[in-house]
């Protein structure tokens, strides 16, 4: 972030064995799923051709994202990253807020992802119902995650080359049809005739197209989870530029490409525009392999939800913000299995929704999900702001353009009726997440409630605290920490 960082305290994470190339592979496989190769089509609706201008838009914003968290966890990483900055930064009742947001906003997702992963299954063989294949992908998903950490990341790593590939394969494909190398019969063009058709729905299309662009790249908290595994965590910002960079040229080149080669009036937001475009040139064949990348991509986003909210909920509990039930962890893998089994529950619940809801109710809660993830971001960007020192006229450009752009993606919502609810809802739970917070934070926690258990994490800080007096970075933190500890 072009600054000076003062890192938080609290239980720090060990030092990892991971390299930045290995962050940013698994990042490439959080972030290419069904937000991409299905939520593009409903940018594209909205915005028309200029859903390549909100892409960049939101790449951006993504990106001065995943800067601020990273350069925190460069300096220090702390085991509930982005949750344990944001309590640093503003007292407890943020950082239960930020963990709870996170864990539901991810529950309300869940659901969709799994309805979707049912429908793109089938495509190819539909005598199963909707809530089989649910159940079938959700215990798969569930498998992986017990396999532990590593098994989740070799798993994640697959994932990643496979998506990635059938997008270099498509822009590859896209490069052979246009001249006619496969045949005359498919060499044509459908680019837009005019400026005006470029941008069809005009500015107010993009605006309410770029929260669904801005969906696209969900999955930057899990890395910012995953950066604590780090050799060296200084390398954190390096994988998330490398990444976001790697993801976005393809976003764009594929979609690119994807509107030029099938008509506009062909794209409907129930169907990948891959798959539209590859039916388009009647390549049969090549519209199952698609099928199958996008049966890949939201397993992967699936599993990475999954690994992330139990580890989040396993941090929540730790800092004494959840149930002390939720820290229990398998003595070989150390897998906290506790937290695991409350975010089968919320899957549990979250499938059963998408299946009994009116497909229109139920869409509304899913938006509501994406949106709290968005508001997950901008606490990520304000704890920054309060834990770091801004040293250039760039780190503060960085900053402040981030928060526009998730404001801009928020407030587009208002005005289309699809998502209008979606909005309500999400405001719903995030005022009563952070009133719960906050009631906490001036009954029980201020009067040191808790008895000892309670008072752990307050002796975990107060530890850290005398490992950090030393550090000249550390002492506007450690300024701000005291300051927090006297209201």
């Amino acid at each position: 972030m072009d600054n000076k960082q003062h890192p938080t305290s609290g239980a720090a994470a060990s030092r990892g064995t991971m390299k930045w190339w290995q962050l940013t592979m698994l990042g490439l496989g959080f972030t290419t799923g069904t937000g991409f190769f299905l939520g593009s089509g409903i940018a594209i609706e909205q915005s028309s051709y200029a859903v390549l201008i909100i892409f960049v838009l939101a790449a951006l914003g993504t990106y001065f994202v995943y800067d601020a968290l990273s350069c925190m966890i460069a300096e220090k990483p702390e085991k509930g990253s982005f949750r344990t900055y944001t309590k640093h930064a503003f007292g407890r009742w943020a950082g239960f807020s930020h963990g709870w947001m996170y864990w539901f906003s991810e529950m309300l997702i869940l659901g969709s992802q799994l309805t979707a992963l049912g429908l793109f299954t089938r495509f190819w063989y539909d005598k199963i119902p909707l809530w089989g294949y649910a159940a079938g992908y959700s215990l798969f998903g569930v498998a992986i995650v017990l396999l532990g950490q590593k098994g989740f990341e070799k798993a994640e790593n697959v994932f990643a080359v496979l998506k990635v590939t059938a997008l270099v394969m498509f822009i590859a494909l896209a490069f052979l049809v246009i001249p006619g190398v496969l045949g005359q019969e498919n060499a044509h063009m459908h680019p837009p005739k005019s400026f005006g058709d470029f941008f069809e729905h005009g500015a107010m299309g993009m605006w309410t197209g770029l929260v669904f662009a801005f969906f696209a790249f969900a999955g930057i908290e899990v890395m910012g989870l995953m950066a604590t595994e780090l050799k060296n965590p200084k390398d954190a910002p390096k994988a998330g530029k490398v990444m976001i960079t790697l993801v976005t040229v393809l976003y764009t080149a594929s979609l690119a490409l994807a509107l030029i080669l099938a008509p506009k009036k062909d794209f409907n937001p129930d169907e990948s525009p891959f798959v539209t475009a590859l039916k388009d040139l009647h390549f049969s064949t090549i519209v199952d392999i698609f099928n199958g990348v996008l049966i890949i991509a939201g397993f992967s986003s699936l599993v990475a939800s999954l690994f992330s909210t139990t580890k989040i909920m396993f941090t929540i509990a730790q800092d004494g913000d959840a149930p002390k039930l939720f820290t229990k962890q398998t003595k070989k893998r150390k897998l906290p299995y506790m937290s695991l089994f409350l975010t089968i529950g919320g899957m549990v619940v979250s499938v059963v929704a998408a299946l009994a809801l009116p497909k229109g109710v139920y869409e509304y809660i899913t938006t509501a999900g994406g949106l709290m993830l968005l508001f997950s971001w901008l606490f990520m960007v304000l704890s920054a702001r309060r834990l770091t020192k801004l040293t250039s006229w760039w780190a503060h450009v960085k900053s402040w353009s981030a928060m526009l752009l998730i404001a801009a993606a928020v407030t587009g919502t208002l005005f289309e009726k699809s998502t209008r609810p979606g909005l309500y809802v999400s405001a719903g739970f995030v005022v009563a997440i952070i009133g719960i917070g906050l009631i906490l934070q001036f009954t029980k926690w201020k009067k040191g409630g808790g008895g000892e258990e309670g008072n752990a994490p307050e002796r975990a800080e107060a530890e850290s605290e005398e490992e950090d007096e030393g550090s000249p970075f550390r002492e506007r933190l450690l300024r701000r920490r005291r300051a927090l500890q006297k209201q």
